[in-house]
């Protein structure tokens, strides 16, 4: 499927004192075209040298000055839940979050939609629901649930960027969990295709999950309890044997569990087609601040406590964890048990799609984090993993003109009233961070400007281009 693009013959140059580059971090003029990079030249150049030979050309000039010019944020990890749930978040809600966060592009879930996108009619479905509402570019996974084997290629031939699977209880009946022998058909039908299969993993491991039934429930460490890291720790052992068997490129996503890191680093090591992403609540929160009832911190898997975001930072710094994605998974407060605090009945998602820059920036940049370190985690490799770096997540010639404009000096404070996706519900309300998103630029156009919309309606198109 290929969207029509609007075209424009004007030319846009944004320069910067501190452009980051896939090189490094630059003083430089980028020269935007028809929604696409055509130079990266100095500061200072003039129009001829910007390569501008015709004197009659139209040209915008927006001198940024110190403000930095990184290319837009790639999330590779959202729960739009439209169609079906669009009471819990929906296409235009998501994207207009994202671009006020200087995220440009995002990839959807195959859930918690009605239906979830495992056949070619359902993604049919979801993309018609997409179109012509969404403000920023948005691509999509297909899943993997048990019997849909023969969906796999055609979802990849409609432009699906990978599949998702669970390996326990999604929590909605319409995406089962699928077990090793499922895994192994979809292996082997995904052999010879240029793909990726996303696991959530996390395996039951009766003998070690806590059924003590005396735990409070509105006490997080209850919930903690019942998803101990050992789940997460097999699970992977399992994903890295198939990776191991039938060489498909295989992700973990959201890892919560530092344990399992020496265990990725192996495999990496050894040349196994692996990556990994953790996701900001596990690098900024820990389980020892969970409030009682507080279930807005609830995800699976869960927060973990202090020394085990210590080593999650470690194995992110030195490359480990290839990249940090949101996982935003919102749902109405009632889901949320927001009355009752009852951390086992609660949905299990954190709302943060807007904050992923200031999080990570705020957190780690006291750790060593640059700007280029940023940059790689959220943007080039991010869009790497959805298979759209040939467009997507830096700033090169010839990829599209996705900019975050941003202070990393000035400070925002977390507020239902600044916050743009459906339900306002966060563990970050009242939060000061640092790093504010001044403009968002998608496909050479400002989105996004100093806290406000640009556009009534929305600018973004939809990516499937095909696989297979």
């Amino acid at each position: 499927m290929e969207p029509s693009i609007v075209k424009s013959d004007s030319i846009v140059v944004f320069k910067s004192h501190r452009v980051v580059l896939p090189q490094g971090v630059a003083s430089a003029a980028v020269v935007t075209k028809n929604g696409q990079i055509v130079a990266v030249k100095g500061y200072d150049d003039s129009r001829i040298a910007l390569g501008i030979n015709d004197e009659y050309q139209p040209i915008s000039v927006i001198d940024l000055g110190n403000l930095v010019l990184s290319p837009g944020v790639v999330d590779s990890h959202v729960h739009v839940n439209e169609p079906g749930r669009t009471h819990w978040e929906g296409f235009t809600t998501a994207t207009r979050a994202a671009a006020a966060g200087g995220v440009t592009t995002i990839v959807d879930m195959p859930l918690n939609s009605i239906p979830p996108t495992t056949t070619k009619e359902n993604f049919l479905e979801k993309f018609t629901a997409a179109s012509d509402n969404v403000f920023v570019d948005v691509a999509f996974w297909g899943g993997i649930i048990p019997g849909n084997q023969d969906e796999l290629i055609p979802l990849l031939r409609e432009g699906v960027r990978g599949f998702k699977c669970f390996m326990c209880p999604s929590g909605v009946d319409e995406f089962p969990q699928a077990k090793e022998e499922d895994l192994e058909i979809a292996f082997q039908r995904l052999q010879n295709s240029s793909t990726t299969i996303l696991f959530h993993a996390e395996v039951e491991c009766c003998s070690a999950v806590s059924t003590n039934t005396e735990e409070i429930p509105s006490v997080y460490q209850g919930f903690l309890q019942s998803r101990p890291g050992v789940m997460e720790v097999e699970a992977i052992r399992l994903v890295i044997e198939l990776c191991r068997r039938y060489r498909v490129q295989s992700h973990i996503v959201h890892l919560s569990c530092a344990e399992a890191i020496p265990l990725i680093a192996q495999a990496k090591k050894d040349g196994v087609p692996i990556t990994v992403e953790t996701c900001p609540h596990y690098l900024t929160l820990s389980a020892e601040e969970v409030p009682v009832k507080a279930t807005q911190f609830k995800c699976c898997p869960p927060i973990r406590d202090k020394s085990n975001q210590d080593l999650l930072w470690s194995g992110l710094l030195d490359g480990t964890i290839d990249l940090v994605v949101s996982d935003h998974s919102p749902a109405p407060q009632d889901l949320k048990c927001v009355d009752t605090g009852d951390f086992m009945k609660a949905w299990g998602g954190i709302s943060s799609l807007q904050l992923v820059l200031p999080l990570l920036w705020t957190f780690g940049h006291p750790k060593g984090l640059s700007f280029t370190d940023l940059s790689r985690f959220l943007s080039y490799n991010t869009a790497k993993l959805a298979r759209l770096h040939h467009r997507k997540g830096s700033i090169a010639v010839g990829m599209d003109a996705d900019f975050v404009i941003w202070n990393p000096d000035e400070q925002i404070t977390v507020t239902p009233e600044m916050l743009h996706f459906r339900h306002k519900l966060s563990p970050y309300l009242g939060k000061v961070l640092n790093g504010r998103v001044v403009m968002t630029v998608l496909r050479g156009q400002i989105v996004f400007n100093n806290d406000a919309f640009v556009f009534d309606k929305p600018q973004g198109i939809l990516l499937a281009e095909p696989l297979e």
